[in-house]
């Protein structure tokens, strides 16, 4: 397994012929700016994984909910406690290296956005030393089409893209039908 084929995204027929590996799930979040532009970790892994960009988020804690892991997570990962969801827009099966082992991993993304330009993270260095988080940054959607890093989930651009466009059709709240 790679880093371009590991974490890559499972059909169900994948799913089903790799029910034998552990299933873990997952919280993820989609930070928006104001300007849309995405917060990204940079991870700098071993082989296979490598380096690779990847949403704020991690795995659920016993009872926790998805929505629950992923807001837990953005704040352990920037600090904020002033984000709230704003709800799941998707969610896939992956299959992930996980310490020394393969292992599928479910994943529900939920999108969030905050009212600061870039803004910057709170004093989680210590935590991102202790998670392999090497880097942050702000990424538009052009620069996300643009990148040769490998960024997940696969496609991110366009999902943010989707979203957005949902948004723009859906009534303003209040709005006379």
């Amino acid at each position: 397994m790679t880093g371009m084929d590991c974490c890559q995204p499972v059909s169900d027929r994948e799913t089903d012929e790799m029910a034998g590996l552990p299933l873990r799930r997952a919280g993820r979040v989609i930070v928006l700016d104001p300007d849309d532009r995405v917060l990204l970790l940079r991870y700098d892994q071993d082989p296979p994984t490598g380096r690779h960009w990847a949403t704020p988020g991690g795995g659920l804690d016993p009872g926790e909910s998805y929505a629950a892991a992923a807001s837990r997570e953005l704040a352990e990962e920037t600090g904020w406690d002033d984000i709230t969801l704003q709800g799941e827009i998707y969610q896939h099966t992956r299959l992930i290296m996980h310490g020394d082992r393969t292992i599928r991993q479910h994943e529900r993304l939920f999108l969030a956005r905050t009212d600061q330009v870039r803004r910057e993270l709170g004093d989680v260095a210590a935590m991102h030393a202790g998670d392999g988080i090497a880097a942050w940054r702000w990424w538009t959607l052009a620069e996300l089409d643009a990148t040769a890093e490998l960024v997940w989930p696969a496609g991110l651009a366009a999902l943010i893209r989707g979203t957005l466009a949902a948004e723009n059709r859906r009534p303003a709240a209040g709005a006379e039908r």
